[in-house]
């Protein structure tokens, strides 16, 4: 052993023989007394197969009583666990298993005081891949996990008797799968968010069987109900009785009694004690639980800080004592406590040059966030050459929105897509018996398809009372600064969340000739990344000199979040004319970026990363059969780790004062995922597209090459939060666009041109993406 390490290994058990309450709280916590051997030469490990350490970094064995009370026994590097070890903490939770740089990554098992067991497979903290979990009451679920959650194939058998085989999304059912009573009754059949939704056959352990519709755990929609004796109902099924009907189809060998049978007895009586087990809340998720670690103050004066698991960094304030500060990460005892609230210190002063080594901060070339913008588009108040416009839209959408129809079956008869399926209303400026009085000019008001609109937003899940508050309450629109490229004007609610945008005739044309296919598609596809369409309208200005006729359509804001989007990108696989024609100083976060200007690789978790593939798979080909092209995907991050000057700091790497400055917005830090992860209420926030937790890896372009589309990985990875979506799917191949293509492809590379084929697009398109999205690995 070199004489340096000796004087650091003498040190540290100086510090520890000096930290006598820390030895006593941890005596009479586990009952030990450890040994330090003065001599760790006989205990290096040459054989570590990680590449990253070189010869000076050894790998050792250690047993470590840290100054919290926390105790650490196994193959110890650079004052990290690395290799095999066992770490238990204070609070009587305890992992032994696989560790790489500090953070538990490979097979190991954790377990809790309260009992509860999980033993498999663990990535950057969480447990992640396949595992089994054993809960303090006897429940037991095995299967594949990602990121703390049931995500994939599992069995989970609950310790009343129940047991569930099937898929599982974000912690609960979801897919295809089965559950078994204790009773001997069972459901095989879609599940959705951990309710029997879909299709699905309840069999009772009677023999009678329901083959049909689920919505909410109970029958809903078309379905049929069959006794042992070959007896049989089908019907529409509602548990309103008013909504109920159906016909009965008697065997030769049926009872008197089945006549007797009232539908409503399903709902009352066979399902009344056929309930779905909840799962067992975890106290605590491995991926919180923090190590005490070291780090050397040696030429920067940096304090110690204490690192969960997954190798983040404890937030909070720090005050200083003796010798040594550290972070106390909590019991854990409260889940829903913040991390900030856990924290306390209970550490010394800071170390000299012979302290314990620890974190230090690589410094490196920052990548900088993009100056903020100022808020998108101007306010279009009295006097605004689209005030009076913006009122009939208005008081349009208003009395569309609020106007009675029919309640709600999501099967839409064809005629409810008819292109003649549409209505003008006047709108006098005294009023009438269907309209209010107003202060604009007269106008008119034309709905188109209504009815399938009104559907759109209820299979959207958007609230009408919120939808007409967000769009005609007392806050004004926002115009934005420009047309598009197209020519079209597009508007902001206040609120964000909903996008206006001003449509040719030809486009209207387009959308409705496809609104039966679109309607198939998102309902079809959950997690579609096609633009959401809420409304489609037309204002007649007749109260003025030149009468004209403004269409437009109600969008989803892809972009309205409380996280502060940083990048924006329009990528469609195309190179001609694909880069922003801003300079590099002008540049802000609300620039919109494109196919040469993309300087990351968008790296997603496997299981969403398949689900984007199958998703993007399945739009393209629906796009590609309505003859659409020059569409695109649209993509905001949101950075998660900056500095105060305005750096974004790569994965992997801290501060060097630890804490990173806020600039005002939210951001999402792992210990915040820690805790969206244990409120199950909170897991709709992240879906495909939206919300999405992922890392990018900074690539750069050859000097040489022009019109590189893709960069090489540098392997610089920075954590965001990614938001995207397919835009801009009205434009159909028309005569325009083959002209445009034919006048293009003589002067350029016709590979090269937006402008193509719907088949080549989207095969250009879909092979461009998936060379920007990749599934992202250890």
């Amino acid at each position: 052993m070199s004489k340096e390490s000796s004087t650091v290994f003498k040190a540290w058990e100086a510090t520890v023989r000096k930290t006598q309450a820390a030895r006593k709280r941890a005596n009479s916590i586990f009952g030990l007394s450890v040994d330090h051997d003065h001599d760790h030469d006989s205990d290096h490990d040459h054989s570590s197969d990680d590449s990253d350490y070189g010869p000076e970094d050894m790998i050792y064995n250690a047993d470590k009583i840290l100054p919290n009370g926390d105790y650490y026994t196994g193959q110890w590097c650079e004052n990290f666990p690395h290799g095999q070890g066992k770490y238990l903490w204070t609070d009587g939770c305890m992992y032994v298993g696989e560790w790489f740089k500090g953070k538990t990554m490979g097979k190991g098992r954790f377990s809790w005081p309260s009992g509860a067991t999980y033993e498999g497979e663990f990535k950057s903290g969480y447990m992640d891949g396949n595992g089994t979990y054993t809960g303090a009451n006897g429940d037991t679920y095995k299967g594949q996990w990602v990121m703390n959650l049931k995500h994939g194939h599992g069995t989970k058998n609950y310790s009343n008797g129940d047991w569930y085989e099937g898929e599982w999304r974000r912690g609960l059912q979801e897919g295809h799968g089965k559950y078994q009573w204790i009773n001997g009754n069972h459901y095989i059949g879609e599940w959705k968010n951990g309710e029997i939704y879909g299709k699905g056959t309840f069999v009772w352990s009677n023999g009678n069987r329901y083959d049909g519709n689920w919505e909410e755990c109970v029958p809903k929609g078309n379905g049929n109900f069959k006794w042992p004796d070959g007896s049989l109902y089908v019907g529409n099924w509602s548990k309103d009785p008013s909504e109920q009907n159906g016909t009965y189809y008697p065997s030769q060998s049926s009872s008197d009694a089945n006549l007797e049978w009232n539908p409503q007895d399903v709902y009352n009586i066979d399902l009344k004690d056929c309930t779905i087990c909840p799962g067992e809340k975890v106290s605590i998720l491995p991926s919180q639980k923090k190590l005490a670690v070291w780090r050397s103050a040696k030429g920067n004066g940096v304090k110690p800080r204490r690192m969960s698991v997954d190798g983040r960094v404890s937030v909070g304030l720090e005050r200083p004592m003796d010798r040594m500060q550290m972070w106390d990460g909590g019991t854990g005892d409260d889940p829903a406590c913040n991390a900030s609230d856990r924290a306390s210190t209970v550490g010394r002063d800071q170390l000299n040059d012979h302290d314990l080594l620890g974190l230090n901060v690589e410094e490196r070339g920052q990548m900088k966030v993009p100056k903020a913008g100022r808020r998108q588009g101007e306010t279009i108040s009295r006097g605004h050459k689209n005030y009076e416009l913006m009122l009939n839209l208005q008081l349009g959408i208003r009395h569309s929105v609020g106007r009675p129809g029919p309640s709600g079956s999501l099967d839409l008869k064809p005629s409810a897509f008819d292109p003649r399926e549409k209505y003008w209303t006047r709108f006098p400026p005294e009023g009438s018996k269907y309209t209010p009085p107003h202060q604009s000019c007269e106008f008119k008001w034309k709905d188109y398809c209504p009815l399938v609109f009104r559907t759109l937003r209820k299979l959207f899940k958007v609230d009408a009372a919120d939808y007409m508050l967000s769009i005609c309450g007392n806050d004004a629109l926002r115009e934005l600064s420009s047309p598009g490229k197209s020519g079209s004007f597009f508007y902001l609610t206040n609120d964000d969340r909903y996008m206006i945008k001003t449509m040719k005739k030809a486009e209207v044309k387009v959308l409705i000739r496809m609104l039966s296919a679109y309607y198939n598609h998102v309902r079809a596809y959950e997690n579609t990344l096609v633009t959401k369409f809420y409304g489609l309208h037309c204002v007649k200005l007749t109260g003025q000199p030149i009468q004209k006729k403004v269409r437009f359509i109600i969008m989803g804001n892809l972009f309205c979040s409380e996280y502060t989007i940083h990048r924006r990108f329009d990528l469609k696989g195309s190179s001609l004319g694909r880069t922003t024609d801003k300079a590099e100083t002008e540049i802000d976060e609300m620039t919109i970026l494109k196919d040469l200007d993309l300087n990351f690789i968008f790296r997603l978790q496997k299981s969403w990363f398949q689900e984007f593939c199958r998703q993007i798979d399945r739009d393209c080909e629906f796009l590609e059969q309505e003859r659409i092209m020059d569409y695109s995907l649209l993509v905001g991050l949101h950075f998660r780790n900056t500095s105060a000057a305005g750096d974004l700091i790569p994965s992997g790497a801290l501060t060097p004062t630890g804490e990173n400055e806020s600039d005002g917005t939210p951001k999402l830090s792992r210990a915040d995922m820690d805790q969206l992860l244990l409120d199950p209420s909170r897991w709709a926030s992240i879906k495909l597209g939206l919300n999405m937790p992922a890392r990018v890896e900074k690539t750069e372009r050859k000097s040489d090459c022009e019109f590189q589309l893709v960069g090489d990985p540098t392997g610089e990875y920075y954590e965001v939060i990614m938001f995207f979506g397919i835009i801009d799917i009205l434009q159909d191949y028309d005569i325009s666009k083959k002209l445009e293509h034919a006048y293009k492809s003589i002067q350029y590379d016709p590979t090269s041109i937006s402008a193509v084929d719907p088949k080549q697009y989207s095969r250009r398109f879909r092979d461009f993406i998936y060379r920007v999205f990749a599934e992202d690995t250890p």
